[in-house]
């Protein structure tokens, strides 16, 4: 049962389109597996597109027919095809589809026990987004946040001194947070977009 999801200014900005790119990944990851999210998503691109048709209609360029059928004779791009979870040693089913547009890079140790795997958006290369997998009952170092982090459990769960967070949910997080996720029995997979670097207590600046 899926207990945390975004926030309705979330929701309504990932509906708009004017969610930055990783955190629109995040947020589509945890669409897919949630209906609830899914439902109103598709109410609020309804209503969006109800406001457009009351606007009043605005002329197209000259050549924009022209440039329409040009596109048309350009080969379709192709998608880099979604990493083998057994190269990744995931469990099976873990990594949404959205991840099919997305470059996934090896696994790095970050501490004893925690790894996490750099998400390379194409279209997005500087959005700082990560695969964290932290193995069972092992912390990750207590840290802040230097501005809003979007987090997708994926497999597994965690606790925090706020809460528990198990698969399916999202939880967002801001400049505010202090805190020190404590993976549970099966470990957990996440999947984070990072607006910001953490900060550790008694690391320098």
């Amino acid at each position: 049962m899926i207990l945390h999801h975004p926030s309705p200014e979330t929701l309504l900005a990932y509906a708009a389109g004017s969610l930055p790119a990783g955190q629109s990944l995040v947020v589509a990851a945890h669409a897919e597996g949630c209906p609830h999210c899914r439902a109103e998503i598709a109410r609020l691109e309804a209503l969006g597109g109800e406001m457009l048709e009351d606007m009043p209609p605005e002329s197209l360029a000259l050549d924009a027919f022209t440039d329409t059928l040009a596109r048309l004779d350009q080969p379709a791009p192709r998608s880099p095809a979604l990493p083998r979870q057994a190269d990744l040693r995931l469990p099976a089913g873990t990594l949404p589809r959205i991840l099919a547009s997305a470059e996934i890079s090896r696994w790095l140790w970050v501490a004893p026990g925690v790894r996490y795997s750099r998400v390379r958006l194409p279209w997005a290369p500087k959005d700082n987004v990560m695969l964290l997998r932290v193995a069972a009952n092992k912390r990750v170092l207590a840290h802040s946040h230097g501005g809003a982090e979007f987090t997708q459990v994926l497999h597994g769960d965690f606790h925090d001194e706020t809460d528990r967070y198990a698969a399916g949910d999202l939880i967002e997080e801001d400049e505010h947070t202090n805190h020190q996720p404590h993976a549970g029995d099966q470990g957990c997979l996440c999947l984070a977009s990072l607006d910001g670097a953490c900060a550790y207590p008694g690391s320098p600046g």
